[in-house]
């Protein structure tokens, strides 16, 4: 086809001006939202009820969303289950649904309230965008109709889904995801038949999202990522803090660094579940989190991403794993190792029973190298290196190459893995590195009150996680958690 002259000229001026358009950094929010939940969630109630519930959760989401908006912030992200609660049955989460179209139907709810079916808490989420000229992320409940033909189809007739919509600055609906890995409590929802990889662009970057439990599996997560190459992902969630490894900041902090990525996490806060820990992660490392354990209030948090992290010169260099712990030799006997148990999986464990040294421990194929040097190690607080190489099998199924230092929960051995969460004995330096079998490890280091090291540690190329200045409070976790998604079952 032979274009005219002019015709090039509109191509190259369009072209012009959306490269003049995309923006270099932009600023996001995420908000800890402390849910106003019903009375009881296992007695059906009338939708309107339904929507007056949703409505007081919608009111104090309003008023965050207002906050970052007037801070600059191009997009926010809210919670899981963040308007109407958790732990509802099928039939009494129905009156909470709303039909959610195809985003490709080109829908503004807020001004064209009445194409579909009612949709109030639609068309309100897409009116807080609109008026306040911002991307909204919220988590809802989406159904389908389905009939007899389709042998999957639930008795009731109709599917039920978690689900993730995201509203553009105009107010229309840009995004739907509906959870793939459910977890085990939320039997009111139904499994999509296939998972699906939500992404939508923007003038300041490529957008993917996902919800809770789906950052433990290979779909969608790594696919949005290492296929689809977003540059930012987008994480509501309802997530119970799991200590010593598995709490919010801690881990969502740790995979973004893993895979290269930003990724804004809005946590749920409830005191009476340990519910708490939001943030905003760049593949460096947090620029913004919050954990809040004193009271029930919310927490708005807002900083500036870059909107290409993988075009940033402080982009973090390639790791090869494995390169350093299978080049030398084992550092110590494994004589003393005995067993422990984090989160149902039996770790083998080593104490460090000198202020500073060398030791190595082992299990199967994984053998996890730790140098170290303790300043003034308290008499009553134990540390110990574990390794764990196997299957997850409690609450999903999923295989882990684990690397781990911790500290005990008392000078009893038996106690080595129990959550903690205080510490007083601070580490001068520390080297961790461990034989791995896959390349996707996520660094994670907890300090003492359940908080971040942000600039306090680096991963070098050869794979060891090292800190040569100590950190600015005492130790609680230096862990390289692995995921070996090839080993998972289907």
């Amino acid at each position: 086809m032979v274009y005219s002259q002019p015709h090039v000229y509109a191509t190259i001026f369009a072209l012009s001006v959306l490269k003049a358009c995309a923006l270099d950094s932009y600023i996001a929010a995420v908000y800890e939202h402390s849910v106003i939940l019903s009375e009881d969630t296992k007695i059906p109630v009338s939708p309107e009820d339904a929507l007056m519930l949703m409505n007081k959760n919608m009111d104090v989401l309003k008023g965050a969303i207002k906050a970052a908006a007037l801070q600059g912030a191009r997009i926010i992200v809210t919670p899981e289950d963040g308007i109407y609660g958790w732990v509802f049955t099928r039939e009494t989460i129905y009156p909470y649904l709303e039909d959610i179209p195809d985003p490709q139907v080109n829908w503004i709810p807020c001004t064209d309230p009445d194409r579909f079916a009612p949709a109030p808490v639609q068309e309100r989420l897409s009116c807080m965008a609109r008026s306040n000229a911002i991307y909204v992320v919220a988590n809802i409940g989406d159904k389908k109709p389905c009939n007899s033909s389709d042998p999957k189809c639930p008795s009731d007739g109709h599917y039920q889904y978690n689900t993730d919509v995201v509203f553009d600055s105009e107010g229309k609906l840009v995004a739907r995801y509906h959870k793939y890995n459910l977890f085990v409590t939320e039997t009111q929802f139904d499994y999509p038949k296939e998972p699906e990889f939500v992404t939508f662009n923007t003038s300041f970057g490529k957008f993917g999202i996902f919800t809770c439990a789906d950052i433990l599996f290979h779909d969608p997560a790594v696919v949005l990522v290492s296929k689809l190459q977003v540059d930012t992902v987008l994480f509501p969630t309802a997530w119970v803090n799991t200590l010593p490894l598995l709490s919010a900041s801690q881990f969502h902090s740790a995979w973004a660094m893993g895979m290269g990525i930003n990724f804004l996490s809005a946590n749920t806060r409830n005191s009476s579940l340990d519910m708490t820990g939001s943030g905003i992660y760049a593949p460096n490392g947090p620029r913004a989190f919050h954990y809040n354990t004193e009271t029930e209030n919310g927490h708005l948090l807002v900083v500036e991403l870059s909107s290409h992290p993988r075009l940033s010169p402080t982009y973090p260099i390639a790791v090869n794993w494995s390169s350093y712990a299978t080049s030398i030799k084992r550092f110590s006997p494994d004589d003393r190792n005995f067993s422990g148990v984090i989160y149902f999986d039996k770790f083998t464990f080593t104490e460090l029973t000198k202020p500073e040294g060398n030791r190595t421990v082992c299990q199967k194929d994984l053998c996890c190298h730790l140098s170290y040097r303790m300043v003034e190690k308290q008499e009553d607080e134990v540390y110990v290196l574990g390794a764990f190489d196997g299957l997850h099998v409690v609450e999903g199924e999923y295989y882990l190459q684990i690397c781990t230092l911790l500290k005990c929960k008392s000078t009893n051995l038996k106690t080595c893995g129990q959550p903690v969460a205080t510490a007083h004995t601070s580490f001068d330096t520390f080297s961790l590195s461990g034989t791995f079998g896959t390349s996707y490890i996520f660094p994670e280091v907890l300090l003492t009150g359940v908080q971040l090291a942000p600039g306090e540690f680096q991963v070098l190329s050869d794979g060891r996680l090292i800190s040569q200045n100590g950190t600015s409070k005492p130790i609680l976790t230096v862990t390289l958690f692995g995921r070996w998604y090839e080993k998972d079952p289907p």
